[in-house]
């Protein structure tokens, strides 16, 4: 009497666990043969590349922060650059209040305007201080030599008192507000006289 095999045609289970073993070990996942066929040289290519990739960004994140912050400085220098402006104009304004109350000053030395003179040297003072906390300053003319740059000569005066070129008299003062002319000085000039000069030219 033969026995029949129970499990028909199919293998038996210890025959089946050995077929799946052998076929676990022929088939591989593509992520496997990947890990398993990167060579030293292939790895350490890409990290040399990663890295070059990180620098770049690195120099361009550098180089975003530089250009930002010279346009944040450019934007305030041009805002202040614009106020200086703003504030310039209207000091310019003010110049011939000043000139008002400087002849004013000039004009009333009699001593029955003591008490209204005290009271516009007080105002003009307090006005002055006000305008050069600003940057207003005066432009130094008496007894300089001309300068063109600051000074509007309106008329030359022969004299042997003083080098020819230098100012011998103001007749309005001039204005500088954070080096820029806002009103040159008008100024008498002395001029050699022409028979000195003419000696000299001879």
């Amino acid at each position: 009497m033969s026995l029949k095999n129970p499990w028909g045609s199919a293998p038996a289970p210890d025959e089946a666990n050995e077929n799946a073993r052998e076929n676990d070990q022929d088939v591989k996942s593509p992520a496997a043969e990947s890990a398993v066929g990167d060579s030293p040289s292939l790895i350490d290519d890409r990290i040399t590349k990663l890295e070059a990739e990180k620098e770049d960004l690195r120099k361009t994140l550098i180089h975003r922060q530089a250009d930002f912050e010279n346009f944040r400085k450019r934007v305030e220098r041009e805002r202040h650059e614009e106020t200086r402006r703003a504030t310039g104009h209207s000091i310019q304004l003010l110049l011939p209040v000043l000139d008002t109350f400087e002849r004013a000053l000039a004009a009333h030395d009699d001593p029955a305007y003591a008490e209204y003179r005290k009271g516009v040297e007080l105002i003009y003072k307090q006005l002055w201080e006000t305008l050069a906390k600003q940057g207003l300053e005066r432009i130094e003319a008496q007894g300089k030599n001309f300068d063109p740059h600051v000074h509007q000569a309106i008329e030359r005066v022969e004299t042997d008192e003083h080098e020819d070129g230098t100012v011998i008299d103001v007749l309005q003062p001039g204005y500088i507000f954070h080096g820029r002319v806002l009103r040159p000085a008008t100024v008498r000039v002395a001029a050699a006289p022409q028979a000195a000069s003419h000696k000299r030219n001879n």
